[in-house]
């Protein structure tokens, strides 16, 4: 603010009186939430597979705190394997079972190595499953939010889980 303030008196030669009306600008807006303010999530998970529990930790290890400028929250849920970030979430799951719906070679989309089959059905979200890798991984996406956190899981998906 003092910056602001420094910058107005030297470019419009403000007379040192604070309340003349000079335009000041509105630097503090409203903060985004913080991990620490968002509530805790429960999460429905699958129970473990043997597959999961081989493949899951790795990618969980891997993920970002942050998700494109959303924070990540904690969830609760009966496995390790979920993860979400921001308001309303983006919830991550590994080690889901194959998605209903899902035809060889039909409606896939490959994004940074990653084939993705997606599910539009529910109102409620987008549910997007990565089907390639050695477990599945769903990524639920409120429904007027794009693909991108689809986009930057993808590399760490790819990193972390071998391709089948």
């Amino acid at each position: 603010m003092l910056l602001v303030l420094l910058v107005l008196r030297f470019v419009g030669g403000d007379d040192g009186d604070p309340d003349d009306g000079a335009p000041v600008a509105d630097v503090g807006g409203t903060p985004a939430p913080q991990r620490e303010d968002l509530p805790v999530l429960p999460v429905e998970v699958p129970p473990a597979t043997p597959e999961a529990d081989a493949n899951c930790p790795a990618l969980m290890g891997a993920l970002p705190l942050d998700l494109l400028e959303e924070p990540g929250r904690m969830v609760q849920s009966d496995t390790p394997y979920a993860a979400a970030w921001g308001d309303p979430p983006v919830v991550l799951v590994c080690g889901v079972p194959q998605p209903e719906g899902l035809v060889a070679g039909e409606g896939l989309f490959t994004i940074n190595g990653v084939t993705w089959f997606v599910d539009q059905s529910d109102p409620d979200a987008t549910v997007w499953t990565a089907v390639d890798r050695v477990v599945f991984v769903e990524v639920s996406l409120p429904p007027d939010v794009d693909s991108a956190p689809v986009t930057a899981l993808s590399g760490v998906i790819a990193d972390t889980l071998p391709a089948r």
